[in-house]
């Protein structure tokens, strides 16, 4: 590998994959991207790191031992593999269902529903601008590799989407919305629509289509955006599949 790799930075036109488990996944779901794999002389007898050396042989992917280069990049200690691979593009499928995240700022957010959105069928993610970097090593880690599964796209607004993909029923999910989640009878395909961890969705969203609200007790303001998402993706599941 002929480039020096540094702490990962937004600009890069490559990205790196943290840890055992999801480098896997970077290998089995997208390995055209691979452009090398470090790996640790502490993981030598972690089984996954042998599915990588075999793998890697047999795709002929450059696999480099370098404990410091690890350490340098990795965002934890125990950190035994590295996925360095070039930042790819893809676009949503007009015809499936999609996830609509406007404005996340949270990579551990982000991450997280990545990976829920792969548990629960869903694989189209539009990220609406500002957000969080999808490439960013610690959005990677934390989806637990399901990142590589998925199709997203940025947007510049939410009309910018919506003008776009137009045969979708919008689904805005609200505080104030108008049905309760449990009642709602989804039509396909649809787009499921959060707002950014602090300030939701503003009003202007219920002009868009049917807006929702996950009932909840009075305990607690609101549930955590990675939370809200994934009790509205089981629902949708099962009002699809079972």
């Amino acid at each position: 590998m002929q480039q020096k790799l540094k702490r990962y930075q937004k600009e890069f036109d490559f990205s790196y994959c943290l840890g055992v488990y999801p480098t896997l996944e970077l290998i089995n779901t997208r390995p055209e991207s691979i452009q090398a794999v470090l790996l640790h002389s502490k993981g030598s007898f972690n089984q996954g790191i042998e599915k990588i050396r075999l793998l890697a042989s047999n795709l002929k992917i450059e696999i480099i031992e370098n404990d410091r280069l690890v350490e340098k990049l990795a965002l934890r200690g125990n950190t035994y593999a590295i996925g360095v691979f070039k930042k790819f593009r893809s676009e949503l499928d007009p015809n499936q269902n999609h996830l609509v995240l406007v404005n996340p700022s949270s990579m551990g957010n982000l991450g997280t529903i990545m990976r829920s959105m792969i548990g629960f069928g869903l694989k189209n993610l539009a990220l609406i601008e500002p957000t969080a970097d999808p490439f960013d090593p610690k959005v990677i880690r934390a989806s637990m590799g399901a990142v590589f599964q998925l199709r997203f796209q940025k947007f510049r607004s939410f009309t910018d989407y919506w003008g776009v993909q137009t045969k979708h029923a919008i689904y805005p999910f609200m505080t104030d919305g108008e049905i309760a989640l449990p009642k709602v009878s989804f039509s396909t395909p649809a787009a499921l629509v959060f707002g950014g961890e602090a300030p939701g969705l503003g009003e202007e969203y219920h002009q868009f289509g049917t807006s929702i609200k996950i009932p909840q007790a009075d305990a607690v303001d609101s549930l955590n955006l990675a939370q809200s998402v994934g009790i509205a993706l089981y629902q949708f599941w099962v009002e699809q599949n079972l």
